[in-house]
C-alpha cells in the first residue's frame, strides 16, 4: 500500500481549507494528522477518502486515482451515523452490501468482525441502545468489513467519555497490526500513544512531518525550572538581563529559563539566585514535552 497526496488544495466559499498539501504514506504505518480545531484536518480526510473533490492536486493509492480505489479504503467519520432502529448485524449487512459484498459472505464475516471490535453478543441489539464507545466500535467494524488496506479515521475518540476513549484506542492499537491507519486528531496524547509519525497541519498548510523521537530530539534544548516565592518575583527581571540567558517564561511562580550551556551555566544561575537571597522552592532541569513543542509550532508558524 502506498498513499500519495500531491499538492491538494480545497476552498470553501473562497476560503482556503487545505493549502497545497502533500505527503506520502507507506504500508504498515500509523500516521497522526495533528492540528488545532479548524486546521483543515476533516476536509483533508474527506478528500483522501474521496467523499469530496479537491480544487487542485490529486490523491493516489498504489499509483491509481483514489476514486478508482475506494474499495481499498475504510472510512470512519467523527460521528458515525447509523439507523438507530437497525441491529448491529443489520447495520453491517446494509453497509457491507453497499461496499459490494455478497450476503452469504457477510453472514460469515459479521460475527468475526463484531468479535474483533469487542461487540460479541450485541449482533441483535439495536444501535439506538449503544453507548458512544460502542457506536464508534461499530463504525470501525463497518470500516474494516471489506478488508481495506488503509483505514482513514476522523477524530475517532474526541467525542467519547474516558471509558469509551480507552476502549477505542485499545482497538486501534490492535487493528494497526494488520492495516495501515491515517487518523486525524487534536488530542496530542492520543496520537502520541498510537502513532509513530506526526503530520502537523495549521490553517490548511503542512508545517511538520516527523516522528515523535525526531521531534523531541530536535527540541531537546534543556531548560532550568526555578520555582520561587511571590516576594522574589523581582529577581525575574535580573534573570532576563543575564548574558547567558536565551529566554524566560513565567508560569505562576515557576520560571522556565533557557541558557546557552546548561552544564556550565546552571551553577552560575543558582549562585546568582542565592546572591539575590531568592527563596528557591524547587530547582530542576527538564526538556519540553511533546505538547509544549506542538503549541510552540502552532503558535509560531
Amino acid at each position: 500500500m502506498k498513499l500519495e497526496i500531491r499538492n491538494v488544495t480545497k476552498l470553501f466559499k473562497g476560503k482556503i481549507a487545505v493549502n497545497n498539501f502533500s505527503m506520502e504514506m507507506q504500508s504498515g504505518e500509523c500516521v497522526g494528522l495533528i492540528g488545532p480545531n479548524g486546521a483543515g484536518k476533516s476536509t483533508l480526510i474527506k478528500v483522501i477518502s474521496d467523499i469530496i473533490n479537491s480544487d487542485a492536486g490529486e490523491v493516489l493509492l498504489n499509483g491509481k486515482k483514489i476514486s478508482k480505489m475506494k474499495r481499498e479504503i475504510g472510512y470512519l467519520p467523527q460521528y458515525p451515523n447509523f439507523f438507530h432502529w437497525m441491529t448491529a448485524r443489520e447495520t453491517l449487512t446494509f453497509m457491507g452490501q453497499l461496499s459490494g459484498l455478497k450476503k452469504e459472505v457477510l453472514t460469515n464475516l459479521i460475527p468475526e468482525i463484531l468479535t474483533k471490535v469487542g461487540l460479541t453478543g450485541e449482533e441483535n441489539s439495536k444501535v439506538g441502545t449503544f453507548s458512544g464507545g460502542m457506536k464508534q466500535r461499530l463504525g470501525i467494524a463497518q470500516a474494516l468489513l471489506h478488508k481495506p488496506s488503509l483505514i482513514v479515521m476522523d477524530e475517532p475518540v474526541s467525542a467519547l467519555d474516558p471509558i469509551g476513549r480507552r476502549e477505542v484506542l485499545n482497538l486501534i492499537e490492535e487493528i494497526k497490526k494488520d492495516t495501515s491507519i491515517l487518523l486525524s486528531t487534536h488530542i496530542l496524547s492520543d496520537a502520541e500513544e498510537i502513532c509513530e509519525r506526526f503530520v502537523i497541519i495549521k490553517d490548511g498548510t503542512k508545517i511538520e512531518d516527523t516522528t515523535i523521537t525526531e521531534l523531541l530530539n530536535r527540541n531537546s534544548e534543556n531548560k532550568l525550572i526555578v520555582e520561587i516565592t511571590a516576594k522574589d518575583q523581582k529577581w525575574i527581571d535580573v534573570v532576563k538581563k543575564l548574558p547567558y540567558v536565551k529566554g524566560v517564561e513565567v508560569i505562576g511562580l515557576k520560571v522556565k529559563i533557557k541558557v546557552e550551556n546548561i552544564e556550565k551555566n546552571k551553577n552560575i544561575l543558582l549562585k546568582n539566585a542565592l546572591e539575590h537571597k531568592v527563596d528557591i522552592v524547587k530547582f530542576e532541569m527538564n526538556n519540553d514535552t511533546l505538547e509544549e513543542i506542538f503549541l510552540e509550532l502552532v503558535m509560531q508558524k
